[in-house]
């Protein structure tokens, strides 16, 4: 039997956002792509340095370099299909963040793009930014990279004075940079975190992070001795994924169920956390569970480090908990649940800047006031 339309379709897109029946499952949450987000267009000069870093010697950062080579190969997926056949394309990559993705998509509409004046170019770019965005309207990362984009084009006014080709190939080059910048941003983090993890320390993560996960692994093979206690991370089980990797890291871990954060935040030192996004107020978008991790370890006196990436910086100040676009995931309980009982499926929670300690970014070692104030001067 053939597939029919719809069910084409919902392979394309897990999130399709249905107009009746339970809330959709976030594409992010159903593909585990990292969830990222960018705000700024100073960005890329702001972050320069970090593209810029001496190489090592290491053979995991020679693999690095590999990846970036090959993620930055013009046309890779050879130039067939539409902007959403290109970000998932680059997606898949594994180092790819969503952000690149979608940056390395518009990129490519630009390259092939027929288009004979700015103006028609920033229509047409327009047209597939909307359908990246409403391809998951939940995803941070995809809405933040689009508007980044679109806004080298729309708010950068030397571009009028070049001649359209020229323009065009400045528009290529800055995607391209983009991501190679991105690629670099969680070894420069690793390494500015490193006077953070003293020997004999013992670190709370919540859930799996990449960017953590980079954190402690360079404080590994700098042979420093700590033990790291990982939450479970449910429903998805994240934290099972991430003592894995630490466990083949030869790092001494244990797995908490989600429930005991109180109860072992006396043997904690510190709390590592990443982010989905950072706002404007300077806290945290992330998993469900670390706004009460940050609420123990805050009234236990124990300092809350939050490792995450410049372009994640998100242009959103929410007020509370629901101020947010909900994003959901499947709940599965192992029992069946009685009909009638409704089940909370929110993916994410929002973590306010009083109960963080310091952001480590790309850009250095952050207090979340200088995030929030940066910002704001960033988009008046």
């Amino acid at each position: 039997m053939e597939p029919d339309a719809s069910s084409a379709a919902a392979a394309q897109n897990p999130n399709p956002n249905p107009s009746t029946g339970p809330p959709p499952i976030s594409a992010y949450y159903q593909t585990r792509a990292e969830h990222h987000a960018v705000v700024s267009s100073d960005w890329l000069a702001h972050a320069a340095a970090a593209a810029s870093l001496p190489p090592s010697s290491d053979a995991a950062d020679a693999d690095a370099a590999s990846d970036a080579a090959a993620l930055l190969s013009p046309g890779s997926n050879g130039g067939g299909g539409g902007v959403i056949e290109e970000f998932n394309f680059w997606r898949r990559k594994p180092e790819a963040a969503e952000a690149v993705a979608a940056i390395m998509a518009l990129a490519a509409v630009i390259r092939s793009s027929r288009a004979t004046t700015m103006m028609e170019l920033e229509i047409e770019l327009k047209k597939a930014s909307d359908k990246l965005k409403s391809w998951d309207a939940t995803s941070i990362s995809l809405s933040a990279a689009c508007d980044l984009f679109m806004r080298f084009v729309t708010r950068t006014s030397h571009l009028e004075h070049e001649k359209f080709d020229a323009a065009k190939s400045r528009l290529i080059e800055r995607g391209e940079k983009f991501g190679e910048i991105s690629l670099k941003a969680r070894k420069t983090i690793a390494m500015l975190s490193q006077d953070f993890i003293s020997d004999g320390c013992t670190i709370l993560v919540h859930g799996y992070s990449r960017v953590v996960l980079e954190v402690l692994k360079l404080a590994a093979s700098n042979r420093k001795l700590f033990r790291v206690l990982c939450t479970e991370g449910r429903p998805d089980r994240t934290g099972l994924r991430m003592s894995n990797e630490l466990a083949a890291l030869g790092i001494p871990v244990k797995v908490l169920i989600d429930s005991a954060v109180a109860y072992s935040m006396d043997e904690v030192d510190m709390v590592f956390v990443g982010a989905d996004g950072v706002v404007e107020s300077g806290g945290i978008i992330n998993m469900m569970g670390t706004y009460q991790i940050a609420l123990v370890a805050h009234s236990m006196n124990k300092p809350v480090y939050v490792a995450a990436e410049s372009y994640k910086f998100a242009r959103l100040y929410p007020l509370d908990q629901k101020d947010m676009t909900p994003a959901h995931r499947p709940i599965d309980f192992g029992v069946p649940i009685p009909a009638g009982v409704e089940v909370e499926t929110s993916a994410r929670d929002y973590t306010p800047p009083q109960y963080l300690t310091l952001l480590l970014t790309d850009l250095g070692v952050l207090t979340p006031s200088v995030v929030s104030d940066e910002l704001i001067q960033l988009y008046l």
